[in-house]
């Protein structure tokens, strides 16, 4: 569309460019959204078969329309992405899929979007394409040495394919507990972490992690000073499978890997074990790769913001990045104050 200059162009098709979309019905914006996957639903159409949220679906809705109930405690993987389906259907979304943003220059006061569909024009841009697409596996001594099988999580899929293998899950985090707690059930499983894995108790899940970040959000708006104290956002939330994993009694670290070798992994005491697979439960950068032609970028990818807003460059926004970009803004629930607020600042910045 090269012939043609739209006010905005949203790139990502996601929760967080939905909830921006959301603000810009009664907006005289001409804009569209740019997703480079094949169907809605987002990163939720890559992530692990069993992966639910931490919250019940009042607790876990885009502006507007509150997700439908859901057959467990939490929301399925399916059910999150036949939300996110019909919210776009809802709302009769512009979106253009699939088409991957390469590279975004910009001159005389206009973006130019080089995309896998040819040219796109647009006077703003928001970003809006999370983390998924940018896993990070740390640099371990020895690591492209091993001969069996490594994968991060995000090409994890279901336990089967590891039935009475010896795994390493490497990463104290949620993503490691969980793929721990349902390959235990059909290997030998040995859960690798930097430090001994936290656990929120039994009756802390996202609504109670969600108005904690509520609470912070405000305080900081006061210019405030929050105490978050009382539970530390980033430890393991005990959804069901991670407690049946601890009656089980298989929440237990091995402590860190120290090197690895073409048959296994040496702990740090120098014990070495056998194993058939790795697999990489550590996180990712930030999916901002295409941006590099306007601002720096870190090697996480992050960009200096003000809040969304770019610093670097005028007419550049980022959403849902989590707390580089807001407080629980990575979330369903929490991404809505965040895409409200940008979306006041694009048309403001339009009208000027």
């Amino acid at each position: 569309m090269a012939d043609k200059t739209f006010d905005l162009i949203l790139i990502g098709g996601g929760q967080s460019a939905l909830a921006c979309a959301f603000f810009l019905r009664r907006k005289e914006i001409d804009y569209i959204i740019l997703d480079d996957q094949e169907t809605c639903g987002g990163s939720w159409k890559q992530t692990w078969e069993s992966l639910t949220l931490f919250s019940p679906p009042e607790h876990s809705s885009l502006p507007g329309w509150q997700m439908p109930e859901s057959e467990g405690e939490f929301p399925t993987k399916e059910e999150t992405i036949d939300y996110l389906c019909q919210y776009e259907d809802r709302y009769d979304f512009p979106i253009q899929r699939p088409v991957k943003v390469k590279s975004i220059d910009k001159k005389e006061g206009m973006f130019t979007l080089e995309t896998t569909e040819g040219q796109f024009n647009s006077k703003t841009v928001i970003s809006a394409t999370g983390t998924y697409k940018n896993p990070f596996i740390p640099e371990i001594p020895g690591r492209d040495k091993f001969e069996g099988k490594q994968l991060h999580s995000s090409d994890y899929r279901s336990p089967e394919e590891f039935k009475d293998k010896k795994i390493v899950i490497v990463g104290e985090g949620n993503s490691g507990a969980q793929i721990l707690a349902e390959i235990s059930k059909v290997a030998k499983t040995f859960w690798s972490t930097k430090e001994e894995p936290q656990f929120l108790p039994d009756d802390v899940d996202g609504r109670v992690l969600f108005d904690m970040a509520s609470a912070k959000y405000y305080a900081e708006k006061k210019g405030e000073k929050y105490d978050s104290t009382k539970f530390n956002l980033g430890n393991i939330v005990m959804v069901p499978s991670v407690k049946e994993a601890r009656e089980r009694d298989v929440l237990h670290s091995q402590g860190q890997i120290q090197s690895i070798t073409k048959e296994g992994v040496v702990w740090e005491d120098g014990s070495c074990q056998k194993v058939d697979v790795i697999i990489w439960c550590t996180g990712f950068g930030y999916s901002t790769g295409f941006l590099e032609n306007l601002v720096s970028i870190d090697h996480k990818g992050k960009i200096p913001t003000d809040k969304t807003k770019a610093k670097e460059t005028d007419g550049l926004w980022l959403v849902g990045y989590g707390g580089w970009t807001g407080f629980a803004s990575a979330t369903l629930i929490g991404v809505g104050r965040y895409a409200k607020q940008t979306i006041k600042e694009v048309s403001e910045y339009l009208k000027d």
